[in-house]
């Protein structure tokens, strides 16, 4: 993909000059150039002798590259047909850890012992996920650097780190080809799920290009001229990669009606666009087969083993977490009956495909220090996983669980066994332990974010743990204390899991890069041309 955009002036959003970023890639390897890149014995992996990307000269792409061919080299090349990167937004360590206590214990099981689907793929390995220009990392620069090979600054996507955050001129020469570039234009199947929105930073780093992710519709533009931007909602709908997206389902349709269109399930409600242009009729107007669906009426009344090209837009921004599914008065299908449906309409090309599942509401739980829903998220993700394990084969199926980047959510305190994650922390006797000062703490808490204290209400008020005492912290609106007071908690820095099952998957060990992930999809699938 190559933008063709303009530097928009600085009154525009007020957002970074065109200037360079500081943050240098690695020197350690040359770049590597298209005419250096030929493939490795053996050269054809599913009738595929790879392709060279755009990017293929940035050095964070060049230095990933060689370090997952010289992982890869002498031994045997597995091959995927199909490609399955599940991503759980903000679902660092800990999460993982809580997350697989509370599955078990909603479940009536011992929650220490349980077991997710994700625990269960052979192949793991650390994810370090800075940005260019970022210590610790948001998610457009993350997924970008998975779905591309390269690391790029924070905010941005699908552009490489020589084009500043908001800066269209300087990324006007630095655009990108995403895995699912790649596998369009080989004739391949492609989707995306989400929870989130369609044009969130996660999934927008399969199929856009875009110097802020905040450019989800046109007004992002504020009324001014975009000079040559284009939206990423836009992007979605003209999106030039093959025949685009079979599937891509999740939230967001507000960003894809118009503002004089009412939206076909809220009550009261309208698209956000100012263009006119309506991109639900702009996809169903591309062939008969293309269908936009919405609720779970929509959702349950196509037939996904057909050829149906599948937009479902199911919220107006977000779609409900887990814990609010069944309060949905219209319905919304779950993660795992998505990704059901995805791998059944994909499934039915034979030359394979790549999809993108996210579970994208994980993050935005710990960002609202509620983690009841940020584990519960997580347990829905992994029923996405445990779906797609058993409708698919280890043979011939490529299967990577990672996230994008952590948070700042901990596991504390010396609770007794079986004790719920979500609540106190108790002693062996079952009396809650408490601190230095004479109050009850809760096993999960967070280092920065909305519940940190008690006593604000009024300006300049000091700020007190709350006691917990008569509390019941596993409600699932309570927010878990935390250290710092934030509107919204943070990100965390840690390396998180990468978990990998299929053709390829035992080239996912050690500590990597975060963007040598793309590199292992490319060099399994035989999508991407590998280092010599």
């Amino acid at each position: 993909m190559r933008l063709t955009a303009l530097c928009l002036t600085a009154s525009l959003l007020a957002i970074a000059a065109c200037t360079t970023t500081t943050a240098t890639p690695p020197v350690e390897s040359a770049p590597i150039t298209p005419a250096a890149l030929t493939p490795a014995a053996p050269a054809i992996v599913n009738g595929r002798t790879g392709l060279v990307p755009e990017q293929a000269g940035d050095a964070y792409y060049a230095s990933a590259a060689a370090s997952v061919t010289a992982r890869a080299h002498g031994a045997p090349r597995g091959q995927a047909k199909n490609v399955i990167l599940f991503v759980g937004d903000g679902m660092g360590i800990s999460t993982i850890t809580a997350g697989r206590i509370y599955a078990g214990q909603t479940r009536g099981l011992d929650g220490e012992s349980y077991r997710l689907a994700m625990e269960t793929l052979p192949h793991m390995a650390l994810s370090k996920t800075y940005a260019n220009d970022g210590q610790i990392a948001d998610s457009a620069s993350t997924a970008t650097a998975m779905t591309t090979g390269a690391k790029v600054n924070m905010r941005t996507l699908g552009i490489t780190s020589k084009a500043p955050f908001g800066n269209c001129a300087a990324a006007l020469d630095h655009g990108t080809d995403s895995l699912f570039d790649l596998a369009e234009r080989e004739g391949l199947s492609t989707g995306v799920l989400s929870t989130a929105r369609l044009t969130h930073a996660t999934p927008a780093s399969t199929y856009s290009e875009s110097a802020s992710r905040d450019w989800e519709d046109n007004t992002a533009f504020r009324g001014q001229d975009p000079g040559g931007c284009k939206d990423i909602a836009a992007q979605f709908i003209d999106w030039e990669a093959g025949d685009g997206f079979e599937i891509a389902m999740g939230g967001g349709r507000r960003h894809f009606l118009t503002n004089d269109i009412a939206d076909p399930e809220e009550q009261g409600a309208t698209g956000s666009r100012t263009d006119g242009r309506d991109l639900t009729a702009e996809w169903t107007a591309k062939s008969p087969d293309h269908r936009v669906i919405y609720g779970q009426a929509g959702f349950e009344a196509t037939n996904f083993d057909s050829d149906t090209k599948v937009l479902g837009l199911f919220e107006p921004s977000h779609m409900q977490y887990e814990l609010d599914r069944a309060g949905d008065t219209l319905g919304e299908p779950s993660l795992a009956d998505m990704t059901a449906a995805a791998i059944t309409r994909l499934s039915r090309d034979p030359d394979g495909f790549v999809l993108m599942v996210e579970g994208g509401r994980i993050d935005h739980a710990h960002h609202a220090g509620n983690a009841a829903r940020a584990v519960s998220d997580t347990d829905a993700f992994d029923q996405a996983i445990a779906t797609a394990l058993e409708m698919t084969s280890a043979e011939d199926t490529l299967i990577i669980v990672t996230a994008d980047h952590s948070h700042t959510m901990t596991i504390a305190g010396y609770s007794r066994r079986n004790n719920p994650i979500l609540g106190k922390a108790t002693s062996d006797t079952g009396e809650d332990v408490k601190g230095a000062d004479g109050l009850p703490y809760t096993t999960l808490g967070y280092m920065n974010g909305p519940g940190a204290c008690a006593g604000r209400e009024e300006a300049g008020a000091p700020c007190v743990r709350a006691d917990l005492t008569d509390v019941d912290t596993t409600a699932p609106d309570f927010r878990q204390p935390s250290l710092i007071p934030m509107y919204s908690e943070s990100h965390g820095g840690e390396d998180v899991a990468i978990f990998a099952s299929g053709p390829g998957s035992e080239l996912v060990a050690g500590v990597m890069e975060q963007n040598e992930i793309f590199h292992v999809m490319g060099y399994a699938s035989g999508l991407v041309a590998p280092a010599e």
